[in-house]
């Protein structure tokens, strides 16, 4: 009879178990980021936060960047404050998920397999991946790169795109292989030291970066030959009123010229898609 008891016990706690968890699930499911954020004021915005000119720690302690700029204009419109925390960008989905952060916005690339996990906003400015080398290396095309080693940021769509189409520079390097940093920089100082022979990178940062640094110079910077992947930012998919109101946002301040006035702080140029 005891035994009976117990068993109901433990099925009864297993069970009650099983519907929290349920319940819990699908709370989180029909969460609303946005209503969230118009009570509290306020949002978290993940990024990676070496990512120049995007957004990054500047050397005052500040976040600075185009997306830095753009998202907190978008949210000044509806009366939110953002909140910026840096995460590690390999884990910027799991980030997502678990509720850490609200949005993914920093240069974060459109690519099928993000598509998967995340809500895209509409494409705010078009992207290209480059690899740069050292001029005293003699490499200068993608074509160049037959038994070399290349390196790149991991969890980026740079690392994606090299898995996904092995045909463009993956079956033409050493080992078929290519090593992985946690931010450009690491593998900027293994490129100038030649333990990598190129980096596989975003166009606009690698650009400015060398510019930056005042290595223009010193440097080749040549399309991968990747077609590239666009520029938006992600959210839960559950949080389609979330993407609504950025859409909204990053439109109206398009249509005002705050957007290009951002743009070409950075760039020096209007960098929205529809834009010659």
């Amino acid at each position: 009879m005891k035994k009976l008891q117990t068993l109901l016990v433990t099925v009864i706690a297993v069970l009650a178990v099983v519907t929290l968890s349920a319940c819990s699930q699908a709370k989180a499911k029909s969460s609303n980021t946005w209503a969230t954020a118009e009570k509290t004021k306020s949002i978290t915005i993940g990024f990676d936060n070496t990512f120049v000119p995007m957004g990054f720690k500047d050397k005052d302690g500040t976040y600075k960047g185009f997306d830095i700029d753009l998202a907190n204009a978008v949210f000044k419109k509806y009366g939110i404050k953002v909140k910026w925390q840096p995460i590690n960008w390999s884990m910027k989905e799991q980030e997502l998920k678990n509720g850490n952060i609200d949005l993914i916005w920093n240069g974060y690339s459109v690519t099928p397999e993000r598509k998967k996990l995340v809500l895209f906003s509409n494409v705010y400015m078009e992207g290209g991946d480059v690899l740069v080398t050292k001029k005293s290396s003699g490499i200068t095309s993608a074509k160049d790169m037959k038994g070399k080693t290349v390196g790149v940021q991991s969890g980026s769509s740079q690392y994606q795109e090299f898995e996904s189409e092995p045909k463009v520079l993956k079956n033409s390097v050493s080992g078929n292989t290519i090593s992985q940093y946690s931010n450009f920089d690491q593998g900027f100082l293994d490129l100038q030291n030649g333990r990598i022979n190129a980096l596989l990178v975003d166009g606009i940062y690698a650009n400015y970066y060398l510019k930056q640094a005042k290595q223009t110079d010193n440097y080749n910077v040549f399309s991968a030959g990747f077609a590239g992947a666009p520029t938006a930012v992600g959210a839960r998919k559950s949080d389609k009123e979330l993407i609504s109101k950025i859409n909204q946002g990053i439109a109206s301040l398009h249509k005002t010229g705050e957007f290009q006035k951002i743009s070409e702080k950075w760039f020096g140029k209007d960098v929205y898609p529809s834009s010659k």
